[in-house]
C-alpha cells in the first residue's frame, strides 16, 4: 500500500524532468517524436504528488512494445496498456521503492495526447484555477491517505470539467 504524499510545488521537478526524459529518450529511440512534462509538477506553483509525469507520442505503439527491455534496463515497469486502450504505461521505483516516474506513452493523433497537453496547459495558463486544483488535491490527500482510489475517484469531477473547457480553448493546437 503507497501513501498518498501531496507536496508544494518543487523547482527541481522541471530537472527531474530533464533527466528522465534523457534517460527515456535514449531507451525508446527513433519512434518516440516528442516527451512531454504532464501533470501537476508540470504546473509551476502547485501541490503535487511528487511523481515525474511524462507523456510520449510515438509514431508505432508496437516498437514502443519492442523497447520495453530497454526500458526495464534503466528501471522502468513495462505495464501494457493499464486501463487505457491504446495507452503504453510505465513507472519507475527509486532504490528505496518510492515511486518517481510515470510514462504515459500514445500513438500520435491520440486524442489522448492533446487531452493531456490541453489540460497541462490551461492550468497553466490560469492560475486560480491551477490552485483550486492543488487545495482539492491536498484535502483529498488528508481525508484518504492510505486510499489512492479514493484520491483519484475525488478529483474526477475535476479534472472532467477542467478538461472540457481545456479541449475547447485548446483547439487547434498542435499536440507534438
Amino acid at each position: 500500500m503507497r501513501q498518498v504524499t501531496v507536496v508544494p510545488y518543487d523547482p527541481q521537478w522541471p530537472s527531474d524532468f530533464n533527466r528522465a526524459a534523457r534517460e527515456v529518450e535514449a531507451a525508446l529511440g527513433k519512434n518516440l517524436l516528442a516527451l512531454h512534462h504532464i501533470g501537476s509538477t508540470s504546473i509551476p506553483g502547485i501541490h503535487a504528488k511528487p511523481i515525474i509525469d511524462m507523456l510520449a507520442v510515438a509514431s508505432d505503439l508496437s516498437r514502443i512494445d519492442g523497447r520495453a527491455d530497454r526500458m526495464r534496463l534503466i528501471g522502468y515497469e513495462a505495464m501494457g496498456e493499464f486501463g487505457i486502450e491504446g495507452r503504453r504505461y510505465f513507472r519507475r521505483d527509486n532504490a528505496a521503492g518510492v515511486r518517481t516516474e510515470h510514462l504515459h506513452t500514445f500513438a500520435v493523433g491520440s486524442p489522448d495526447v492533446r487531452r493531456h497537453l490541453a489540460f497541462r496547459d490551461f492550468l497553466r495558463t490560469r492560475p486560480d484555477l491551477a490552485q483550486a486544483y492543488a487545495l482539492l488535491k491536498q484535502r483529498l490527500a488528508a481525508a484518504h491517505p492510505l486510499d489512492i482510489n479514493a484520491y483519484m475517484d475525488g478529483k474526477d469531477e475535476f479534472i472532467r470539467q477542467t478538461q472540457a473547457k481545456a479541449l475547447e480553448w485548446w483547439s487547434g493546437r498542435d499536440e507534438r
